[in-house]
């Protein structure tokens, strides 16, 4: 089942989507985070949206603006295709060949992300704020869809309730250099996260998971209509049930939570790109720019680059002469 969540005619809703994109509004929801946090999971979303199908339908989908499918309380992004990893360390943070860390085999890292900064499938995308260097990264999301804490990844698969497409805009200029701090990208990952089309239950992907629990699903990205990019999420390193497991050691994850792939191999960024061929082909984006993700049994998510604001300036780091009281 597939559930969007949409404006139309200034009003926002949540729908059950049908193969004809005919939207079907669930009664008195609002939010698909406050309607999956009313149940108990999977079960309780099928449900509520089974009896929904009952009621009239609304609006088509090409008649509304989509809006992000829910408004989650926590973004973790994981990294956790290994070519990616190699490609990327080259361009951004000038590793040679064989830069992938022996860290990064050890456990599916990750780092929170803004959800404020989450937009719909076919918003606009400002340039960062004093960026000129500007990439997309094509990754698909889990949902939680119940609390849990310490799982394994056994019990880890009751609590995701569905996929989504995720594209984690990067500033790689701000990046580079913030990352230099060793502290994790911050405003180079800061002003755009798409979510969308839908949000995909997790039982209409079970028939594309293969005997290692991996989800076999065909990743496109386009830039102006020309494909840069093709990948299967199955050439992850760790599946989605390990990433929540992972997500909850110590800790909860709850109804809502966003839990991304990272990006995948084969293009799933520029920046990959321009690790591998060593010069910055295909270009980063720049306004006008309209970037197409399609992830197979999900949908597609596509975007326009759009001139962005000027940085307000700061004054640099004091540089102290220690003194001590």
């Amino acid at each position: 089942m597939r559930f969007a969540t949409y404006e139309h005619r200034h009003q926002r809703r949540v729908a059950v989507v049908e193969e004809d994109g005919t939207l079907h509004p669930v009664p008195g929801a609002r939010s698909l985070t406050e309607l999956i946090s009313r149940g108990d999971g999977l079960d309780a979303l099928l449900r509520a949206g089974a009896a929904t199908l009952d009621v009239p339908p609304g609006p088509h989908v090409c008649e509304v603006r989509l809006l992000p499918p829910l408004q989650p309380p926590t973004v973790r992004d994981f990294v956790t295709f290994e070519e990616h990893v190699e490609g990327v360390r080259r361009s951004v943070d000038g590793v040679g060949v064989g830069g992938v860390p022996e860290a990064w085999y050890d456990a599916p890292t990750f780092y929170f992300t803004n959800p404020y900064a989450v937009i719909g499938a076919h918003d606009d995308v400002p340039v960062p704020p004093g960026s000129g260097v500007l990439d997309f990264e094509l990754e698909v999301a889990a949902v939680i869809g119940r609390e849990g804490r310490d799982l394994t990844p056994q019990q880890a698969r009751d609590h995701i309730i569905g996929y989504t497409v995720f594209n984690d805009w990067s500033a790689r200029d701000l990046q580079s250099r913030e990352m230099q701090v060793r502290l994790g990208p911050c405003k180079g990952k800061d002003t755009a996260a798409t979510l969308g089309p839908y949000l995909v239950t997790a039982d209409e992907l079970e028939p594309y998971r293969d005997t290692d629990g991996f989800l076999r699903l065909a990743l496109t990205a386009s830039v102006n209509g020309e494909v840069v990019g093709k990948d299967l999420l199955s050439n992850m390193s760790w599946t989605f049930e390990e990433m929540v497991a992972y997500a909850s050691r110590g800790t909860v994850v709850r109804p809502g939570d966003v839990l991304g792939s990272g990006t995948c191999g084969n293009g799933g960024c520029l920046a990959e790109l321009w690790g591998v061929r060593g010069e910055q082909s295909p270009p980063p984006l720049k306004p006008g720019d309209t970037v197409t993700l399609t992830v197979e049994g999900i949908g597609t998510v596509s975007n326009t680059v759009v001139a962005g604001r000027n940085p307000e300036p700061l004054p640099t780091a004091r540089r102290r002469s220690r003194e001590r009281p």
